[in-house]
């Protein structure tokens, strides 16, 4: 295990996943399968330590996996790192993420299923974006976001 995370770390790709973690989201484990999916640098699960491992599929283990109590300390991680916050929701004036400027480096930021990010959150974000919907729901499941997000960020870059 140790040699595969060694080689999976000389390949992963600049950007970081986030996700807050208030009410024990059960989309938390496959975000952290398609990280791993996509070769995202870490996850970042903010809030409630506890999460769903079972939508993982075991790849929890090798993609690294990152705890913040808050927002506040998350954003300050990312300050530090000098990472810019790209917040996914679409609320206010977000950015169809197909014609948003996407850093290469940057932590793409999703909020659970129902609420979405908090006020918190999105204000801490140097940009917003959201997926281009057509039918009559208001949202697709936050897992499913969280994919195409990382999709559209490897066609870029990867």
């Amino acid at each position: 295990m140790d040699a595969i995370i060694a080689d999976l770390d000389t390949q992963r790709h600049p950007f970081h996943v986030a996700i807050e973690n208030w009410q024990h989201d059960m989309n938390i484990g496959s975000i952290v399968r398609s990280a791993n999916a996509f070769l995202a640098d870490t996850v970042h699960i903010i809030g409630r330590r506890r999460w769903n491992r079972r939508g993982a599929m075991v790849t929890d283990r090798y993609q690294h996996v990152v705890h913040h109590p808050d927002v506040e300390t998350f954003t300050a991680w990312a300050a530090e790192a000098g990472i810019p916050i790209i917040a996914v929701d679409n609320v206010g004036e977000a950015v169809p993420v197909d014609r948003a400027d996407l850093p290469e480096r940057c932590v793409l930021l999703f909020g659970q299923e129902g609420p979405g990010l908090s006020e918190e959150a999105l204000s801490s974000a140097s940009g917003h974006v959201e997926i281009t919907q057509y039918g009559s729901t208001r949202s697709i499941n936050a897992s499913a976001a969280a994919a195409v997000v990382m999709y559209e960020w490897c066609r870029r870059y990867a």
